[in-house]
């Protein structure tokens, strides 16, 4: 008999898993299951095609359910796994539209359930109107709530990346914006002198930040529908939609419930290859743990691009070769407002959380040549580990052409380079792409300084 892989998920891990499984064996049989209505999507697309960035919801889909069946996966959307039987080998799964139910064997399994949505238990919080944006069933309720011509006021709770992103898209379409975080600064993965840049970004296109401040309850209609914010400070917000950007937790209930092992992270434990502690049971993306390279810890991290990754390593071992997932170091990147930000490896707070003594450094500068039409303001952040001058981490935050450059520096880091290497790397100059001393080569220069004068001071 043919080799049955069932993959529950079909976005970028499961997708990726797939694809490569079959293209490897294609013999196997691949059934995969997903709930919504599209597979291979970008989620990190969803704010830009609410503001109008993007012109179609289409544009946002990679791979469509008949693209994947023409590579031979059996898809079967709008279809949720309801269990998972690790003994008898098979999954329980129910069709969200027709109502059917039934149950699939399988030799192997990837588990790619993804992330969903954090949700504090404050009253109102399941109230209409009131939405998380994870997969892009959830951008398409959102957009759909926002082109009735009902709202006007917008609360968004969290001023994560998601957030911020929501935030703007309403800002765009000319609607009345607040964003509310608990933080002293927005997007706490950043160094606060950093989170400071981006406040000020936030409230210069018009939108309300609400720092330090938390919700404490969602005041709803008599059509119980969400009508107003209330905040720990006693400030009642009206909103007439409600997005939750808190961030995602992974989604790992049918693993918890079937017996699959979690991580200390709360994310499926997996080693290198994307193998759970169960045999033939594998799992890839938002629902997975990885491994720090700096820290050495354990954590979630939600990001497409680890997704694809994962999954393909996944795809690739079950299709019967060999790949490994290395583990992660922080890169993210992002656009608020007409701001860049994106940062790699660890943030100070990070560092000192993870046991390292270092020195910081940051440098202001322009993202090309001063006197060079277009040239904008930049800030370069560069974490080194004391007297050894490693780079443990670096933020970036700037106008347009600003924020790539933490690409390099994300090489960098994952190649253990010291500060003064950093220094003497031949970049790229011409008046139109960067100022003679590139703003990354400025921050090394500062950092290695930092360190040559800690080394003086022991």
């Amino acid at each position: 008999m043919r080799r049955r892989v069932i993959v529950i998920g079909g976005d970028a891990a499961g997708g990726s898993a797939a694809a490569q499984a079959k293209k490897r064996q294609p013999d196997l049989d691949v059934v995969m299951f997903e709930r919504g209505r599209a597979t291979s999507y970008s989620a990190c697309g969803i704010p830009y095609w609410i503001s109008g960035v993007v012109g179609s919801e289409a544009a946002l889909i990679a791979r469509t359910p008949e693209q994947h069946r023409a590579m031979g996966v059996d898809v079967r959307i709008r279809t949720e796994v309801t269990g998972i039987d690790l003994d008898r080998r098979e999954v329980s799964w129910r069709d969200l539209d027709a109502g059917d139910e039934g149950r699939e064997p399988f030799d192997e399994l990837v588990y790619a359930t993804g992330s969903v949505p954090m949700r504090p238990p404050v009253p109102g919080i399941d109230a209409a109107g009131v939405h998380g944006v994870q997969i892009l069933d959830d951008g398409v309720a959102l957009r759909a709530e926002l082109d009735s011509g009902r709202v006007r006021d917008v609360v968004v709770v969290g001023g994560g990346y998601i957030g911020l992103e929501i935030a703007e898209a309403c800002r765009v379409r000319g609607l009345g914006v607040t964003v509310v975080d608990r933080s002293p600064t927005p997007v706490g993965t950043f160094d606060p002198d950093v989170g400071e840049f981006i406040a000020d970004a936030v409230r210069g296109e018009g939108i309300e930040l609400l720092l330090s401040e938390e919700v404490v309850a969602i005041d709803a209609g008599s059509d119980g529908r969400a009508r107003a914010v209330v905040t720990a400070g006693g400030r009642e917000l009206r909103a007439d939609l409600v997005v939750l950007g808190l961030g995602v937790r992974p989604n790992v209930r049918l693993a918890q419930e079937s017996g699959i092992p979690l991580g200390i992270s709360g994310g499926i434990a997996v080693d290198a290859r994307m193998q759970t502690q169960v045999e033939g049971v594998w799992a890839a993306g938002d629902c997975v743990e990885s491994r720090h390279r700096l820290s050495g810890q354990r954590l979630v991290v939600a990001l497409g691009t680890h997704a694809n990754k994962q999954g393909r390593v996944a795809g690739i071992n079950i299709g019967g070769g060999y790949a490994t997932f290395p583990g992660v170091i922080g890169t993210a990147i992002t656009k608020i407002c007409d701001l860049e930000v994106a940062r790699t490896g660890l943030s100070s707070e990070e560092a000192g959380d993870a046991g390292y003594s270092f020195v910081t450094a940051s440098v202001d500068s322009s993202t090309k040549a001063g006197y060079f039409p277009g040239s904008g303001p930049i800030r370069v952040k560069m974490i080194a580990e004391r007297r050894s001058g490693r780079l443990l981490g670096a933020q970036v935050v700037g106008r347009e052409a600003a924020a790539k450059r933490i690409d390099a520096l994300a090489i960098c880091i994952w190649n253990e380079m010291t500060v003064d290497q950093i220094l003497s790397l031949d970049l790229a100059y011409a008046p139109p792409f960067a100022p003679v001393w590139d703003p990354v080569l400025i921050a090394a220069r500062k950092a290695f300084e930092a360190v040559e004068v800690d080394v003086r001071n022991l």
